[in-house]
């Protein structure tokens, strides 16, 4: 196959429909007509003699060499981009950018109202996309391109992946503002006496606090394991259920619930989040100045930290690696 002789245009197609599962949106994105994606597709099945995507209730999937094919094709889209950051000024008034993010809940309450208002009024043409992602699927995400970053707890990467601390919080414990059993403070005793609330995206799974009881031959009775934190801070004001959670989190959630926000009985365990993305955006523009704008919010936007409680006896685990905030643990 002669390269000159293939219309580089088809590509950014392809990856347009890839990303968006449609047709229709495709266009959109690239404002051209539907048509027109729809004979660049064509083209396409005929140059690779395959359908690459196939009708479905869930809109056009994927064939497997159209799955082989996207991770070449969006690191080369992102690599010409790149070239062309280091030769075109990089102007952040007039600059046409979608950047998708993965992120929990409610890290993306935190984190979006005031990257947003920062960025919004110098970067009309920056565009954000959250979505949740599977953290198994975190850096093979970031490899292929369909994810920009990711904001996750400590997990296991290549070195093609670049990750800097962005969070390191205290836990701290709600119980509703009557609990008969508990006045301002929470000992470990009563902590392990109470019925709890589990707040997760996983199906199962232990929780940081569980890990760290579990490792001191401890267990705590969870009666809910649900969702989001916002969810189970009004649950914990209508029963005498606790939850344990990050304080900055806390503090989003419990507005105007009145419950009790004490501190745990685990004062130095802490959950620690970080920031990934792929190292190939290290010569993007656009993309160092987003990661700069995302780290200088979450270093602004978290209030000091609560009074700790006296030590209660738990060893403390080693659940990620300890990083000064906003410092790159990865230079790539």
């Amino acid at each position: 196959m002669n390269l000159s002789r293939v219309d580089l245009n088809l590509f950014i197609v392809f990856e347009a429909i890839f990303a968006l599962g449609s047709i229709t949106a495709a266009g959109r994105k690239l404002n051209i007509t539907q048509s027109a994606v729809s004979h660049a597709l064509s083209r396409l099945r005929t140059l690779f003699e395959d359908p690459l995507f196939e009708r479905s209730s869930r809109g056009m999937t994927p064939t497997p060499l159209a799955r082989m094919l996207i991770v070449d094709v969006r690191n080369a889209l992102q690599s010409m981009e790149c070239t062309l950051q280091k030769t075109v000024h990089f102007d952040l008034s007039t600059t046409q950018r979608r950047f998708t993010i993965a992120m929990g809940d409610p890290f993306d309450a935190v984190l979006l109202p005031k990257l947003m208002e920062r960025i919004g009024p110098v970067a009309p043409g920056i565009e954000i996309e959250s979505i949740y992602s599977d953290r198994r699927r975190v850096e093979a995400a970031l490899l292929e391109g369909s994810l920009d970053m990711a904001i996750d707890v400590l997990i296991p990467t290549s070195p093609e992946i670049g990750h800097a601390a962005v969070l390191s919080e205290p836990l701290v414990i709600l119980a509703c503002k009557d609990h008969p059993d508990i006045r301002g403070s929470v000992d470990l005793d009563t902590y392990l006496g109470q019925k709890h609330i589990q707040v997760s995206s996983r199906r199962r799974g232990l929780s940081i606090e569980d890990i760290s009881l579990r490792r001191a031959g401890l267990t705590r009775q969870v009666r809910l394991r649900c969702q989001h934190y916002s969810a189970a801070a009004h649950i914990v004001s209508r029963t005498h259920m606790l939850m344990t959670m990050p304080r900055c989190f806390a503090e989003l959630t419990n507005d105007a619930l009145g419950n009790q926000m004490l501190a745990a009985p685990f004062p130095s365990l802490r959950l620690e989040l970080f920031l990934y993305w792929h190292a190939r955006s290290d010569k993007d523009a656009a993309a160092r100045w987003l990661r700069d704008q995302i780290l200088a919010v979450i270093s602004t936007s978290v209030s000091g930290l609560p009074s700790s409680s006296k030590e209660a006896g738990i060893p403390q685990v080693a659940l990620s690696a300890k990083l000064p905030l906003g410092v790159a643990s990865k230079t790539l």
